[in-house]
């Protein structure tokens, strides 16, 4: 699919995904009027407005103090006019960095993944796993703006930028459904009329290998980084005194993909469920990287780069969504707990995904791996409205 037909995909969607974060953050701010309580429990308007509030354009009501002063007009506060204004860049700076991150990227997807030829349902799920992506980068460009229209902000900034990014995912999840939906659909459209690119044939070996090398840098985070001794060391390290001395929290983010603690009960039946998830997350990855070699239009380092992270975004929520039967506070708590469980860990996902791609692309390659005859861009037959033209200037 050429880029003039894949656009129009990609703008729809980002406009669905900008459009109901938005929406969901303006809603945060109905269950701070007087009675919102009433309607639902106390517990369960607590829940959902910690969902809803990294997307809420208005100022949190603690930066003014009391539930009512959430408007700059009331702050009690000298100054309180700049920490809101902060805030509101803070926000303006989200979700355009939102709009460009997921734009960019659903732009690739469509144009080496197009919903055609029984490619639908991998544009769905690699289209929904970007919206995580790009909510994840959106909030870390952001931290900073975020971090410093707090007025009682302490010196432990790293943390606190670490707690800005790990937040807001849980709204993505579906909203960036949503938007997959309303991209497959629209690409569907655009790609009527359009000559449709053949599913090649790989060769078993050079496929497998290249899954497994992208499987193991994602093992290496999930299953060494993430163990529990060097998980602690990772995040307690000693470093130098400083306004930037407490990375470790940060590069808990940015580095573990999972949490060998759970669960607390010492019954190997316990724990090899929970490894099980492991495993269930380390197959997601592999086969999705055994299809993509066959399922891309054509099989560039930053396509395979791309859905190196979609692909490790995927098998996150597959583990997440398995581990919510084992966890008893999953029926007591209802479905907004169900929700908080729900997008963790996605800034590990982009780093390990986006090295998986790579590797996967690299290996690939060297175990024979080649683009069949007429796949460049130079030998692609033209589009009717080229070829007209064409005829025309004749």
């Amino acid at each position: 699919m050429t880029y003039r037909r894949a656009v129009l995909p990609a703008l729809a969607g980002t406009v669905l995904l900008a459009l109901l974060l938005w929406w969901a953050g303006a809603s945060a701010q109905a269950l701070r009027l007087p009675g919102a309580g009433t309607m639902i429990d106390p517990q369960s308007t607590y829940q959902l407005r910690q969902l809803l509030a990294p997307w809420s354009y208005d100022p949190p009501a603690e930066m003014f103090g009391g539930d009512a002063g959430y408007q700059a007009a009331e702050a009690p506060a000298a100054g309180g006019d700049t920490y809101a204004s902060l805030y509101r860049t803070a926000m303006q700076i989200r979700y355009a960095t939102l709009v460009v991150v997921f734009l960019a990227g659903a732009l690739l997807l469509v144009r080496r993944l197009p919903p055609v030829r029984g490619r639908t349902p991998a544009t769905l799920l690699a289209v929904w796993a970007w919206s995580l992506v790009a909510a994840t980068l959106a909030l870390t460009v952001s931290a900073p703006w975020s971090l410093a229209s707090r007025e009682h902000s302490s010196y432990r900034v790293l943390p606190q930028i670490s707690g800005i990014i790990g937040t807001g995912q849980q709204m993505a999840v579906f909203a960036g459904l949503v938007a997959a939906l309303g991209t497959a659909l629209v690409a569907r459209i655009a790609a009527k009329g359009a000559e449709e690119p053949p599913r090649r044939e790989v060769a078993p070996r050079a496929a497998r290998l290249s899954a497994s090398a992208g499987t193991a840098v994602v093992a290496l985070s999930l299953v060494v980084l993430s163990y529990q001794s060097v998980a602690a060391a990772i995040q307690t390290a000693p470093y130098p005194g400083g306004l930037l001395s407490e990375p470790g929290e940060l590069l808990r983010q940015w580095l573990l993909l999972g949490f060998w603690t759970p669960p607390t009960s010492a019954a190997f039946g316990d724990w090899l469920l929970y490894r099980l998830l492991d495993v269930l997350l380390l197959a997601v990855v592999w086969w999705s990287l055994r299809l993509l070699p066959a399922l891309l239009t054509r099989v560039t380092v930053s396509a395979m780069a791309l859905c190196g992270v979609c692909a490790t975004v995927l098998g996150l929520l597959a583990s997440q969504l398995a581990r919510l039967p084992l966890n008893a506070g999953t029926v007591r708590w209802g479905p907004l707990y169900v929700l908080g469980q729900l997008g963790g860990c996605v800034p590990a996902a982009i780093t390990f995904g986006t090295a998986a791609g790579v590797t996967a692309a690299v290996v690939w390659r060297v175990a024979g791996g080649r683009e069949p005859a007429g796949a460049s861009e130079s030998t692609k037959s033209p589009e009717p409205a080229e070829t007209a033209e064409g005829a025309a200037e004749a």
